[in-house]
């Protein structure tokens, strides 16, 4: 965990000061590397082995590298009724690409383990949302970072703090201060 926050941190630093040179050489924002987190949930088709699955083909992801995942949650639908549990995660990358088109590499992912959007909130046999990425605020049609809701549902904040317990959500502060919000939430760690 620690390596995690020192990483950020080395970032953070690094991005401060190197701020001028991209400014005057834009090629040079692409280079840089940015920490970004992921949550991952499905309640179809085997969530267990879905999620686990799915932590693995984060290996993947192009120009991006998988720091750590956190322990498997299980967790009441939140908003919907009829549905079967969720399992969820959170994985910390450290990545090249910028927001959309890290965004569009997990939707490829979700395709790949067979994730229809039907309608909102329709069962799914993979999730991935990406929650955070460096301090950034986006707020476009097809991305808005921080998630939205994140700081308001326990599948995200409690595996999200176990990877990273100083994480901060941009416009909400530590993301450990919103636990008394979600503690009402069912979720479950899950042994490994």
């Amino acid at each position: 965990m620690a390596a995690l926050v020192t990483v950020a941190g080395s970032r953070r630093a690094a991005e401060e000061s190197s701020a001028t040179a991209r400014e005057s050489n834009p090629a040079d924002a692409a280079a840089t590397a940015h920490l970004a987190f992921v949550a991952l949930g499905a309640n179809l088709a085997e969530p267990l082995a879905q999620i686990r699955a799915a932590g693995k083909a984060l290996v993947d992801l192009p120009e991006s590298r998988l720091l750590r995942v956190s322990s498997l949650y299980r967790t009441a639908p939140v908003g919907i009724r009829g549905q079967a549990d969720f399992i969820n995660a959170v994985a910390a990358l450290e990545t090249r690409l910028e927001p959309q088109p890290l965004l569009d590499a997990l939707f490829a992912v979700e395709r790949r383990f067979g994730r229809r959007r039907e309608y909102h909130h329709a069962p799914r046999t993979l999730d991935l949302d990406l929650l955070l990425y460096d301090d950034w605020q986006v707020d476009s049609r097809r991305l808005s970072i921080p998630h939205p809701r994140m700081h308001l549902r326990a599948f995200v904040i409690a595996p999200l703090l176990e990877i990273a317990p100083l994480a901060r959500i941009p416009g909400r502060g530590l993301a450990a201060a919103w636990l008394p919000a979600v503690s009402m939430q069912r979720i479950e760690r899950l042994p490994e």
